[in-house]
């Protein structure tokens, strides 16, 4: 595993696997942009987000609660989801008990949540990261960050050693989420009101970019809109087809 350098040196990108199963979009990538999130605050410059998708659709639904209301989270091809380690470390934090809030993907349900924000971040990494759990990768760090977890599949305590695909929890949508989906950041220290983000990349995904082209990826960041899928190291470039259409509705 890559980890990050001592103060004197850069930070070296931290090598995970994708925490899922399935095809899952991506969003807010540090490939596209650094600050990823739009902001350097929490240690999340190089944060990624993953929204499940099926047949070019993230919800199995869209109807008028889409573009003029909340939305019940339970339709969201996410929600439920298995959640696995993308990495193996120590537990150092493991936090339940937030609630699944609805869903907004409607611009006009955003606009009270977003004047909501600064609430949640005086909660801490509970009103932010809602459900979540924090790995060290390397016994003083690099820390990786798991977050909006449903309440109540937190499967794993702190001091608890986990390894690569372990079932952390499953996806939720608490936190800071307008849709179920899961976030991950890596951290040069377990606070995140201190910490500085570290580079990321992942491993062994097959993915289909917006054009329509699909390849074999072993080392690689992937960018917003891209679909991914992770793959068994060692799987031959011809020897695995995609799993259906790119999709953000």
């Amino acid at each position: 595993m890559s980890r990050a350098a001592g103060p004197s040196g850069p930070a070296q990108p931290v090598a995970l696997r994708l925490p899922f199963r399935g095809t899952w979009i991506v969003r807010n990538s540090p490939a596209r942009r650094v600050p990823s999130h739009g902001t350097h605050a929490f240690g999340a410059s190089h944060a990624i987000d993953f929204v499940a998708v099926r047949a070019g659709r993230t919800a199995a639904v869209r109807d008028w609660r889409t573009v003029l209301a909340v939305e019940p989270v339970d339709r969201f091809h996410a929600f439920e989801q298995p959640i696995l380690a993308p990495a193996g470390g120590r537990v150092v934090s493991a936090q339940d008990g937030e609630p699944d809030l609805v869903a907004r993907r409607s611009p006009l349900a955003g606009i009270g949540y977003a004047l909501s924000q600064a609430s949640r971040a005086r909660r801490g990494a509970r009103g932010l990261a809602g459900n979540h759990v924090v790995l060290d990768l390397a016994d003083g760090g690099p820390y990786l960050v798991v977050a909006h977890l449903r309440q109540g599949t937190v499967a794993v305590r702190p001091g608890e050693t986990v390894v690569v695909g372990q079932a952390l929890g499953r996806c939720g949508n608490s936190g800071n989420s307008t849709q179920p989906h899961v976030h991950l950041q890596v951290m040069d220290d377990a606070d995140p009101f201190t910490a500085t983000g570290v580079p990321i990349v992942f491993r062994d995904y097959h993915v289909r970019r917006r054009d329509g082209a699909e390849e074999l990826v072993r080392r690689g960041v992937p960018d917003n809109g891209d679909v991914v899928e992770a793959v068994e190291p060692g799987t031959p470039a011809a020897g695995h087809a995609g799993s259906g259409p790119p999709g953000i509705g």
